[in-house]
């Protein structure tokens, strides 16, 4: 699992808000779902016309690999609220639970040498050694926030990525209801 303790915020408002164009009272808008709301959520990425999915918050904590992190940054919108860190755990961790199925077990068993000699020895330069050295398998978890209209755009760039922390990410997107029926129209195998 890389997403768990997931939050949405304003999904009633959201909706209540992408009624406006078409209304002149606006206390007249509601957050029913209606068939609008899923034209307008399931429109071309780009188009505008999803723009009220920027009001449905997802707020949740995202375990990826070393890998995996370094292409999620390339999302300006995929907010940290905060991470685990390695510059300030790495010789605490315990390494052979923190790394992906696809690292090299001797790397691993590499890595577990170097802890117990930095713990040893406390010594700065065994600390670079066991910090520089640290494979992209890692697992390090990151509270984020975002919203529907940017998960949207990851789930449809990243669904079928080469690395499976990516699959399961969107996978994970498929099984929260208000994502699947708003954005995917209930139909998981893409719409746009």
């Amino acid at each position: 699992m890389v997403i768990s303790n997931l939050h949405i915020y304003g999904l009633d408002n959201a909706i209540r808000g992408s009624k406006f164009p078409m209304v002149t009272n606006v206390d007249s808008a509601t957050s029913d779902i209606t068939m609008t709301t899923h034209k307008l959520a399931q429109s071309k990425q780009g188009s505008g016309h999803d723009q009220f999915l920027t009001g449905i918050v997802a707020q949740f904590d995202l375990t990826f690999t070393v890998k995996a992190w370094t292409e999620a940054e390339r999302y300006h919108f995929l907010d940290f609220i905060s991470s685990q860190s390695t510059m300030h755990r790495i010789s605490e961790f315990e390494l052979d639970n923190q790394y992906s199925e696809y690292t090299d077990r001797r790397i691993i068993a590499i890595m577990n040498e170097l802890k117990d000699k930095y713990n040893e020895t406390h010594n700065p330069e065994d600390y670079l050694r066991l910090l520089y050295s640290n494979p992209c398998g890692f697992k390090l978890t990151a509270a984020m926030t975002t919203n529907f209209r940017q998960l949207k755009t990851i789930y449809y760039q990243r669904k079928d990525h080469r690395l499976p922390e990516w699959r399961e990410f969107c996978k994970q997107l498929e099984e929260i209801p208000e994502f699947r029926d708003i954005v995917l129209g209930g139909d998981v195998n893409g719409m746009v």
